[in-house]
């Protein structure tokens, strides 16, 4: 009889959470690092299911398969963490970074004998109304065994015959329209606004399109979430810099989130106050 593999987080944000919440519930182990972390940290890995331990280096004793799933501009200190205290298993590499840094995060692994498969999260936290896709390229026998680690949860895996880079690649493609968009609806709005006709351009936009154009009151948890949108802008603008193509509307749009830095996880933030937030850059 085969023993399911313990799987360690790193590190249980609100997807982290939710994507661990889907392994413990398929019947895996999963732990967490509570080293540092904050009181939400905790309380979101106890909501999943996950089980703590107060040092890295005993996650990564336990552990054959690690997921790290951090802010875009952690993933390489992390990746270096797991590798300086000699962890010996799979790493799965499912951060919003670049093609670039993450063939960088393998090349170093591999190093010290760790395997590495990029991934690539698209689509809300599972068990939302939408589906959650895990995509997955590398060494295909390491991708196969990642992908069915979820098996019959609410995370579908999609795994890709490419290398490490692929996933990442697709990740910064998806997110130079998906968060770029949010950041052009932020400041069209903003401007509807300073001109008295924001509900003629909702209006507009419901019209002929779906978009968060068309629905404001979305903005407001953009705005709580560009503390980390803004390093995933500029992870956009290195990879399209390395394609030859022009970054710049990746690195205006990181400028926009950087605007919305004071309102990180502000849930009770007003439309009016996000979008004031925009003007002469205040």
């Amino acid at each position: 009889m085969n023993v399911p593999p313990t799987v360690g987080l790193l590190h249980p944000g609100r997807m982290g959470a939710a994507v661990g919440r889907e392994l413990t519930t398929a019947g895996l182990r999963v732990l967490w690092c509570s080293a540092g972390r904050s009181e939400a940290s905790a309380r979101r890995a106890e909501r999943a299911g996950l089980e703590a331990v107060s040092e890295l280096g005993s996650l990564l004793e336990q552990a054959s398969v690690v997921i790290s799933l951090c802010p875009p501009a952690a993933a390489e200190a992390t990746a270096a963490s797991v590798r300086e205290a000699g962890f010996a298993g799979l790493f799965v590499d499912a951060n919003a970074i670049s093609p670039e840094r993450a063939k960088r995060i393998a090349a170093d692994l591999a190093g010290e004998g760790i395997r590495t498969v990029d991934g690539c999260v698209i689509g809300p936290p599972p068990r939302g109304a939408e589906d959650t896709h895990l995509y997955l390229s590398g060494q295909q026998q390491v991708v196969e065994a990642v992908g069915d680690l979820f098996a019959d949860t609410a995370v579908v895996p999609i795994r890709m015959q490419g290398p490490v880079g692929d996933a990442s690649a697709l990740k910064m493609a998806y997110g130079s329209y998906q968060k770029a968009a949010c950041a052009l609806a932020g400041v069209a709005q903003a401007l509807g606004r300073a001109h008295g006709v924001e509900a003629h351009l909702t209006e507009e936009a419901r019209r002929l399109a779906k978009s968060p154009l068309a629905t404001p009151d979305y903005l407001t948890g953009v705005a709580a979430k560009a503390w980390r949108w803004a390093p995933e802008m500029r992870e956009v603008s290195e990879t399209l810099a390395a394609a030859g193509l022009p970054g710049e509307m990746a690195e205006a749009a990181a400028a926009v989130f950087d605007l919305w830095e004071p309102d990180k996880d502000d849930s009770g933030l007003s439309l009016p106050d996000a979008l004031d937030r925009l003007k002469d850059g205040r």
